[in-house]
């Protein structure tokens, strides 16, 4: 009986251990800390090879999680000061086409130089070969300043969600904390409440060409940017309207001043 009852319990670890996650919300404050404690709670990385570079020793990159209240995780590079290394989600279901992956990066002092960070999906946590970029590498380059990202993941063989961290020197650290790959509630809809305190809201315009706001006071100003933190464009509402034709299809930020002076975001897709 006793053997029986332990190969149930094996059986059912094993197919815990496989199952394929539909959503990710990981802020990893439950992590353990420290450089060499992945693979745990189903992420893992794979890590640039150790170099000598100009240092008198050689420094091993690493994937480290922070020792921080807030925990994080930080791709280090050592003295390798181009390889890439990567850290890895736990199996997630064959995506679909109607999830958006979030995070908030920057870079930690006191890294000599940028970073950059591409998202990608893989089919394997071992063999990099597989990794398929989903948009443009997006460079961190200045220490302290947190960018927040967001991008559409395509329809895709790829099972696993794969973060590419590459430096432009030795001993460059890049963070990454407070991931979210689900379906968006603000990405579903055309119409978009920011703040019922603030009885702000817009909506994107059939053509995909302007933003409509309805609101008490309008807004200060308004910032908007690209899902790799870029700023796309910048100004204040004319009768309620703020003019997107320029800005290509995708994912954007809203950064909106309202008038008495506080600082909301949103986002939106242009269609």
């Amino acid at each position: 009986m006793k053997l029986k009852l332990l190969l149930g319990s094996l059986i059912f670890t094993a197919f815990t251990a496989n199952a394929q996650l539909a959503a990710i919300n990981e802020n990893f404050d439950n992590f353990t800390s420290g450089n060499t404690t992945f693979p745990q709670s189903g992420w893992s990385a794979v890590v640039a090879p150790m170099v000598m570079g100009t240092a008198p020793f050689p420094v091993p990159p690493r994937m480290i999680v922070t020792t921080t209240a807030d925990k994080a995780v930080q791709s280090y590079s050592g003295t390798n000061a181009t390889g890439s290394s990567y850290l890895i989600t736990p199996q997630i279901q064959t995506p679909a086409g109607n999830k958006t992956l979030s995070f908030v990066t920057t870079l930690v002092s006191p890294s000599p130089g940028p970073g950059t960070i591409q998202v990608g999906v893989a089919s394997s946590t071992t063999d990099m070969s597989t990794f398929i970029p989903v948009g443009n590498p997006i460079t961190v380059a200045t220490v302290g300043e947190i960018k927040n990202i967001s991008l559409p993941i395509p329809a895709t063989a790829g099972s696993y969600l794969v973060f590419k961290f590459t430096p432009s020197a030795e001993h460059v650290a890049v963070q990454i904390d407070n991931v979210v790959y689900d379906t968006s509630p603000n990405l579903g809809t055309n119409d978009h409440t920011i703040g019922s305190k603030d009885e702000l809201k817009f909506t994107v315009s059939a053509d995909n060409n302007t933003l409509i706001f309805a609101a008490k006071k309008d807004p200060r100003k308004i910032q908007i940017y690209s899902s790799g933190g870029q700023r796309a464009a910048e100004g204040k509402l004319n009768r309620q309207n703020f003019d997107i034709t320029h800005l290509q299809k995708g994912v954007y930020f809203m950064l909106i001043e309202t008038a008495e002076g506080k600082t909301v975001q949103s986002k939106f897709i242009k269609k």
